[in-house]
């Protein structure tokens, strides 16, 4: 290590023990910590026209807050957020506030969520990663002030009509990351523009590659795989890439990126040659023999963790660090051990009501504050932030595991019960019953199908219809991939960025499906009024009925 870099890691270290500290001290002062940030929450919205629509002005307490206002969804919310895309600040916020993006999700309709990015919000995403990746460097010796492999997406997608950029919070991020930071990211902001994925992900190896690696950070653990196979795919074009210090020009990557990337492209023969020995050893190119990973990024929980199994193969043994429960309204977690997706509550980016699970979809569920769950009990999150969002539902399924202080901890375990998320596409039933309406025409209409979701190799979807509608359909099978990526940004996302494979359409026998849910009504008789066809599976391999009646029916279809 260089002496620069041994001063840097010597300041560094001691600004992360300070950090640590800090963020212990206020853990052990939560309930008194969420007071305080539902004041500034309060003060950020003080006369926006959302505040006098609920009285917002006049709340007090948190008391008083429940009263006044209702859990929303963002539908209740998007009138405001739209006024606010036209350029009316007030809609929402203090006139003075400065909106720097809106951040893109999918919601439970073809227009996808736009998220209201302030200084605000940047500046409590940034301490949130910082309060997260400095206990992660303390916990992993030796991976401070060496390279770090981060994968972000642009946040200029499209603008709104006054100028504002709508796409990835990563993006705003990396852009304002702190210089000490930034110094050690192998890849620059402008690789977010590389729309090919396959380009990209070759891309930011080409850069990594040379480099002594500590960790690696994205959401999805199916890019860090992507990104192994990648290289080791275009094995023989990456060796000699980095031995000619060039950008193979048959990767898609826009003319502005490579002249960004070009005083990084440098001639390595020695590098080369170590590579060309290791391919010859192992029959391939693995991170697990030409990095020194102290640990990798990602998140663990809910349907995520299937990917666990496929990592050793790629990664060796590199322990894994959640990234914590984060989305584009914000985080919730930062977990302080490795190979768990339980972390302490992010107690000062966010105020934080939780709804017991026997409670939530009722008209008026029961609220708790965070000092008042419990271990052990599943809940779901209702969030006001520094976004606009006030009793916001996020649909998110939690476990408490334990406290940290008075700070409790909890775990991910899936959207609600009518969603489905393997690689971060986070459908949902409302979704995939638009795109079944949009992908049959005329007067012919498919009123009975599953969707489930399959985790074999990359993961997918399995449309099972009647074989008679399928018949009657032409083209399903492309109609209703074409129509989920139209409805969804985050499947279009995900689909084009290689983490799901497409849609494929299973016929299964003539009255099935109606037999099926005749069964299953059955054996809910305490609750049969209440029965309801179930479109969404919201777990992978629940589908074992419908596969082999699928296959069985196939040969005589």
């Amino acid at each position: 290590m260089a002496l620069g870099d041994s001063i840097l890691g010597y300041l560094a270290a001691a600004q992360a023990r300070h950090v640590t500290r800090r963020f212990n001290r206020a853990c052990d002062n939560a309930t008194r910590e969420q007071d305080a940030v539902l004041r500034q929450f309060l003060q950020a919205t003080a006369g926006s026209e959302f505040a006098r629509t609920f009285g917002l002005d006049r709340v007090r307490t948190y008391a008083d807050y429940v009263s006044a206002a209702p859990i929303q969804s963002y539908e209740e919310i998007r009138p405001y957020v739209q006024r606010l895309r036209d350029g009316h600040i007030a809609s929402l916020f203090a006139p003075d506030t400065r909106m720097l993006m809106f951040a893109l999700t999918s919601g439970t309709t073809a227009e996808p969520k736009y998220i209201p990015v302030t200084d605000w919000v940047l500046n409590s995403s940034r301490t949130g990663w910082n309060i997260w990746g400095v206990k992660a460097i303390l916990d992993h010796p030796g991976t401070i002030v060496r390279p770090i492999v981060q994968v972000t997406s642009p946040m200029d997608n499209h603008k709104t009509p006054t100028g504002i950029p709508c796409g990835a919070i990563t993006g705003l991020l990396a852009n304002n990351q702190k210089r000490l930071v930034r110094r050690y990211y192998t890849s620059p902001p402008s690789i977010a523009h590389i729309a090919d994925s396959q380009a990209k992900y070759y891309t930011i190896m080409r850069l990594a590659i040379p480099r002594d690696v500590a960790w690696m950070v994205t959401a999805n653990p199916s890019t860090l795989l992507l990104l192994a196979r990648t290289a080791d795919e275009h094995r023989d074009m990456m060796i000699r890439d980095i031995r000619d210090g060039t950008l193979s020009e048959s990767m898609d990557v826009p003319t502005d990126v490579r002249a960004s990337l070009r005083s990084r492209l440098k001639r390595d023969p020695v590098c080369a040659r170590r590579l060309e020995r290791l391919v010859s050893q192992h029959d391939g190119l693995y991170p697990k023999h030409y990095w020194n990973l102290g640990f990798r990024a990602h998140w663990l929980g809910g349907s995520m963790g299937l990917y666990e199994s496929q990592f050793p193969e790629w990664y060796g043994d590199t322990p894994a660090r959640d990234i914590g429960l984060i989305a584009s309204e914000g985080r919730m977690s930062i977990p302080v051990d490795d190979g768990t997706s339980s972390g302490v509550l992010a107690i000062r980016t966010q105020f934080y009501e939780f709804i017991p699970e026997s409670d939530y979809g009722t008209p008026q569920p029961k609220t708790l504050r965070s000092h008042e769950v419990e271990v052990g009990g599943a809940y779901f999150i209702v969030l006001t932030n520094g976004s606009g969002l006030y009793r916001y539902d996020m649909g998110d399924r939690v476990r408490v595991t334990g406290w940290s202080g008075e700070s409790p901890m909890i775990e991910f375990l899936s959207r609600d019960s009518h969603s489905s998320s393997m690689a971060g596409e986070k459908l949902t039933e409302d979704q995939i019953v638009l795109a079944m309406k949009q992908s049959t025409t005329g007067n012919y209409t498919i009123t009975s199908f599953v969707l489930a979701p399959r985790f074999e190799g990359t993961p997918r979807y399995r449309l099972y219809v009647d074989a008679a509608d399928a018949g009657a359909a032409a083209s399903l099978e492309s109609a209703f991939e074409q129509a989920l990526c139209e409805i969804s940004v985050e499947y279009a996302d995900k689909r084009k960025s290689l983490r799901l494979s497409a849609v494929e359409l299973m016929c299964l026998p003539p009255g099935f499906l109606r037999s099926r849910d005749h069964q299953l009504r059955r054996q809910r008789s305490h609750t049969a009024e209440q029965f309801k066809h179930q479109y969404l599976l919201p777990r992978p391999n629940l589908d074992d009925d419908l596969s082999a009646a699928a296959t069985q029916f196939a040969p005589a279809g």
